[in-house]
């Protein structure tokens, strides 16, 4: 399928069975808000559920104090429920 004929979830498939990414580097990628490519690649878990393929998530993890337990390992956390810490690593992304 040519690119432009492609949906975003169709791009961001592609993207990240290429290269794992970050909800910011895909929402700059394919200029879309980070709770949007959050939402599409939710969406794109659920799809892949029918193949052989499965979505990998390198879970957020706080900068301070290690703390990597979150409830929703593909949410952006806007603090540590450690330490209170905002300086949190967003999840990454990819596709095997």
């Amino acid at each position: 399928m040519r690119e432009a004929d492609a949906t975003t979830r169709e791009r961001i498939t592609d993207h990240l069975r290429e290269t794992p990414a970050s909800p910011s580097a895909l929402a700059t990628e394919f200029d879309v808000t980070a709770s949007a490519a959050i939402d599409h690649v939710r969406h794109i878990a659920q799809s892949l559920s029918a193949s052989d393929d499965q979505l990998l998530v390198a879970p957020p993890e706080c900068d301070d104090c290690g703390f990597s337990e979150f409830d929703d390992p593909a949410n952006r956390p806007s603090r540590c429920p450690d330490c209170k810490s905002e300086s949190v690593d967003e999840p990454v992304f990819r596709i095997e």
